[in-house]
């Protein structure tokens, strides 16, 4: 599940169990009953099932394992918002989320209001065993608001009112960066994983072990949309010398032509984000690609991605509290200025893609019982993305902290980074 070296006392553990807690409802907080109980796809969670979840995650890992007296707030409520824990029972289908219109948006926020009560109640007396689930718990709902705000923006995608979330910020810079500049890794031996030096990880971070660098070089940056449009102008959606296998089938069956929410319109590209329909920045990092589009790009531009090794090699000594996350309107944002001397832009903006699978590192072994469902049982078939996005709450990514999604999803903030062989 997780590893957690802190038992953090009330003082540090409180406060922050607040703030999380108050920003899944400032999220939510512009939404209707119906904008919250609409589901857009299978892949996508009502923002309501969202809300409600994160406090079945308390109240049942926390509060009915650690504090005997406490009553669940309705019992119909751990069948209809656990999500895929087995050791836990029966579930309400993950397609059919969209059809719970009862309980009510109010209903839940009442829900969640219970549940703060109860645990902010028994977090003074709470053993370090019980403080560290409450510490997974809260990663647990800071991943839910990043989901939560992809989720509402596919909803709202399918609107053909297109609304808009937010405003979209202004004074955005426009200038295009220059050239890529590409940045020697290191090479040899290096460690990877967490290094223990943390209040939290996730189980699947670790064991920190040591991997074989190959001479290779790193993008200085992520991709532009103004690289992609060149990708697209110069047929890249339409050779299939560029494209996986399986990545080409994707694109014919799905009639695959450009990212995710983007439009071809008489005065250009358009693209739809949590701040409506906008002109496509041509200065922004490209968002909202699948792993076959980033893996056809970098083709096409004569590289390749990075493996998750490199990548985190490479991001080991940047800030990764730095770059665009989660202060305000989620959106990848140009970057005033461009240094072409270092790695930059590792962490926010958009997720970057790699090319390694994500699977277990050596010595890793989950945990027994629910919890031990957390990450383990999904190393299989999906790919690994580092470095966080624009809708990634601050402070909840580190460099190695291991995103991974199967390869044709779009829908999260991903974009790439190019690496080449030296």
């Amino acid at each position: 599940m997780a590893k957690s070296r802190t038992a953090p006392g009330q003082e540090d553990l409180t406060p922050r169990y607040r703030d999380v807690r108050a920003l899944s409802e400032a999220l939510a907080a512009p939404l209707s009953d119906a904008d919250a109980t609409a589901q857009s796809m299978p892949d996508a969670s009502p923002a309501k099932w969202h809300l409600a979840h994160t406090s079945w995650f308390f109240e049942t890992f926390v509060l009915r394992d650690h504090l005997p007296s406490y009553r669940p707030f309705d019992p119909h409520y751990a069948y209809l918002f656990n999500s895929y824990y087995e050791g836990e029972g029966e579930r309400h289908a993950r397609p059919l989320r969209g059809m719970l219109t009862r309980p009510s948006l109010d209903d839940i926020l009442s829900y969640r209001a219970h549940v703060d009560a109860a645990l902010l109640a028994a977090l003074p007396g709470m053993d370090p065993q019980a403080q560290a689930l409450v510490m997974l718990g809260l990663q647990h709902e800071q991943q839910h608001q990043e989901l939560m705000l992809t989720d509402i923006q596919h909803l709202l995608s399918l609107n053909p009112l297109e609304p808009a979330l937010f405003d979209a910020p202004s004074g955005m810079p426009a200038a295009l960066p220059g050239a890529i500049h590409w940045i020697e890794g290191r090479q040899g031996l290096v460690e990877i994983g967490d290094d223990g030096k943390g209040d939290f990880a996730f189980d699947c971070e670790g064991p920190r072990h040591k991997a074989l660098l190959h001479p290779h070089a790193l993008a200085h940056r992520p991709v532009t949309n103004a690289e992609w449009i060149g990708f697209i102008e110069d047929g890249g959606y339409r050779d299939p010398a560029l494209w996986l296998s399986d990545g080409w089938a994707w694109t014919q069956a799905e009639a695959i032509a450009a990212p995710l929410y983007w439009r071809q319109e008489q005065q250009g590209w358009t693209r739809f984000g949590l701040d409506g329909r906008k002109p496509v920045n041509p200065a922004a990092p490209v968002c909202h690609i699948s792993l076959y589009e980033a893996d056809a790009y970098a083709r096409w531009a004569g590289a390749r991605l990075p493996t998750e090794e490199e990548w985190e090699s490479g991001a080991l000594n940047v800030p990764p509290t730095s770059g665009n996350q989660l202060d305000g309107p989620a959106c990848p944002r140009p970057q005033a200025t461009d240094d072409n001397s270092a790695l930059t832009r590792m962490f926010g903006d958009v997720w970057e893609w790699t090319g390694s699978a994500y699977r277990p590192y050596p010595g890793f072994h989950a945990d027994d019982g629910a919890l031990g469902e957390y990450n383990g049982k999904f190393m299989s078939g999906q790919f690994v993305l580092k470095g966080g996005s624009c809708a990634t709450p601050r402070g909840h990514v580190r460099a190695s902290y291991r995103n991974f999604f199967y390869p044709h999803q779009r829908w999260q903030f991903t974009g790439l980074r190019l690496a080449k062989d030296l």
